[in-house]
């Protein structure tokens, strides 16, 4: 008796079978895995959070994109979508559709109880791979917490920088911005 061994996708399948689906999928080692849906409170903070870095970036060469723009990470091959990203000056895309990132700036994931592990772990491991990546922000959803890991200079080390409290801001250099703990809890009681 033999098993049938497993398709694997090519990136090119993937993103025909994405572009066409109802929801998102990551993709990654030839395989697609479905996305849960987000809860209202971290929608909110996502809404809350490109609000208040698109506001400060108006008038720079920056962009900021939430949930739908998906990125791929070229040496690791993961194709995902954060929950927040930033660019600053051109943005490089797989293909003309511009709908894959390969260059951002600052990615930021909202926590989730069945996300967390990943985004702190492996999903972290793939982020420090982009070379054009130099912050990493994590937000947590069910108490105010915003984390920031900074890339320094040697390429290789991350900095940690926390914040806790609902007064308190963290400063976010790399795109001279700053996040005040109560915008981006606003409304997500």
């Amino acid at each position: 008796m033999s098993l049938n061994p497993r398709t694997l996708l090519t990136e090119e399948e993937y993103l025909a079978i994405e572009r066409q689906a109802e929801f998102r999928s990551e993709f990654y080692g030839g395989e697609m895995f479905g996305m849960a849906g987000a809860s209202r409170r971290h929608n909110r903070i996502v809404t809350n959070l490109v609000t208040a870095l698109d506001n400060q970036m108006r008038e720079r060469p920056c962009n900021v994109y939430s949930t739908d723009l998906r990125v791929k990470i070229p040496i690791t091959g993961l194709f995902t979508y954060p929950d927040v990203l930033v660019t600053c000056g051109e943005e490089r895309f797989v293909d003309e559709k511009q709908d894959v990132l390969l260059n951002p700036l600052l990615i930021v994931e909202v926590l989730s109880d069945s996300t967390e592990a990943y985004d702190r772990g492996k999903k972290f491991k793939h982020y420090q791979s982009i070379s054009s990546m130099s912050v990493y922000i994590l937000v947590a959803q069910n108490a105010p917490g915003v984390e920031q890991y900074v890339r320094q200079e040697d390429g290789k080390l991350w900095t940690y920088s926390g914040k806790h409290e609902i007064g308190e801001i963290i400063r976010i250099e790399a795109i001279d911005c700053e996040l005040k703990l109560e915008d981006v809890y606003a409304k997500a009681e």
